[in-house]
């Protein structure tokens, strides 16, 4: 490389990089905020620091003079766990009010207020009481103490920014007997779901290679799952399968399949007796891979189909001429130089399924056997508040992709070079 090509990448580099650093930011910064909150005892409520809150009450009548009530604040931490300290609180007292007793960690001057209260531990209260008397102009026109808000200040450490970390959440989820069921509905649902997809890719993707009337109109038609919205396609299958008033249900009684309605998203497991021999089938489970498969197949039909026509068509007649069958053909010319892309649709529609969340949401909810480590997250993190358990487990679903498409492309690849 010469002195000019040196300077030109060079050059290149140092226009690239602004680009190449906010690209870096925003994929980075997530996913090492992630790993960063999976490692603290987080809950929706430490996204705010832990601070001192007062509320105001008053004991007694304010409209008689020379009568004395009774100004409480009660004075809460607003973390359950983080301890507070230097806790502060200053008010002032509307005009009127002469101060008969206070409390012995305030003092006054004047009209002022100010309390030191000292620590704080997480979820304790305390009660500031002040015995105050009116005069006779207070009584005439009282005006409640509560009207001014008093002011807190205190220090804690923040849960989000502190340097502590922990293993508890990761200790957590891998003790639970629930965390090994998930994942094994997850790789259920992902494995048959990516191969189901890809099945019916490659049917579709064989079904219209060939010349005939109305061929792009069932082109089109065959891209509806993919293109239509999830919500859109999710709730129809909802309504076609509803145990009481779906369509499905309705034709299968009809036809004396069954004698009454089947609960497709909403039953566990039913019991098969084939050959003699009963088994139980994940009917919910089985219902939303179908799903999975149904919506996606466009994707890998328009890859496969794509693929398909650039296959030179003289190699098909060559086959025919030697007496090939169709599925010869097929299985000696197509899936050969199919395999290339299979392999990648495979890898893109695992990691896509694997990170699936809106269509089991959806339809099930996580409910009746689904539940998916994505839905687990969204369980963990949000409906339980606890946000560092929701994160742990996004850390396990990133890892265990990341050592999927290590090893798919450390062997699946090597195989096709």
């Amino acid at each position: 490389m010469g002195p000019m090509a040196r300077q030109e990448a060079r050059l290149a580099r140092f226009m690239l990089a602004p680009t190449f650093l906010i690209v870096m930011a925003i994929v980075l910064f997530p996913l090492l905020a992630n790993f960063w909150i999976s490692a603290k005892p987080v809950t929706l409520a430490d996204l705010r620091p832990p601070t001192p809150i007062a509320s105001e009450r008053v004991r007694g009548d304010m409209d008689v003079a020379g009568q004395p009530f009774v100004i409480r604040y009660r004075v809460r931490n607003s973390s359950k766990r983080v301890t507070i300290t230097g806790v502060a609180m200053t008010d002032e007292l509307p005009d009127g009010l002469t101060a008969l007793e206070i409390d012995p960690r305030c003092t006054l001057s004047g009209a002022k207020i100010q309390c030191d209260l000292g620590q704080l531990a997480g979820g304790t209260r305390i009660d500031v009481l002040l015995s105050v008397v009116p005069d006779a102009g207070f009584a005439a026109n009282p005006v409640s103490p509560r009207d001014t808000k008093p002011e807190m200040s205190g220090q804690a450490p923040n849960v989000l920014t502190n340097a502590e970390f922990t293993w508890a959440n990761y200790a957590r989820i891998f003790n639970a007997r629930e965390f090994w069921k998930v994942l094994s509905v997850t790789f259920t649902y992902t494995i048959f779901g990516t191969l189901g997809a890809l099945l019916l890719g490659l049917f579709a993707a064989q079904l219209l290679n060939t010349t005939f009337i109305g061929r792009p109109i069932l082109r089109g038609l065959f891209l509806f799952p993919f293109v239509a919205p999830v919500i859109a396609v999710a709730f129809t299958w909802v309504i076609l399968l509803d145990p009481f008033s779906g369509t499905f249900n309705a034709i299968l009684v009809r036809m004396n399949v069954t004698e009454e309605g089947i609960n497709f998203f909403g039953q566990r497991v039913v019991d098969l007796n084939i050959l003699g021999l009963t088994f139980e089938f994940p009917l919910a489970l089985a219902t939303v891979i179908a799903f999975e498969a149904w919506r996606y197949f466009p994707l890998s039909f328009l890859f496969i189909l794509a693929r398909m026509q650039s296959i030179s068509a003289d190699m098909y007649e060559a086959a025919e001429v030697d007496g090939a069958t169709p599925f010869q053909q097929f299985r000696h010319i197509s899936l050969p130089q199919l395999a290339g892309i299979l392999s990648t649709l495979f890898l893109l529609r695992f990691i896509w399924t694997f990170n699936k969340f809106d269509d089991i949401f959806l339809l099930t909810g996580g409910a009746a056997g689904t539940r998916t480590l994505t839905v687990d997250v969204y369980e963990k993190g949000f409906a339980l508040s606890d946000l560092g358990a929701g994160a742990a487990v996004a850390v396990v679903i990133f890892v265990l992709l990341l050592t999927f498409a290590a090893i798919h492309f450390r062997f699946v690849h090597r195989e096709e070079a």
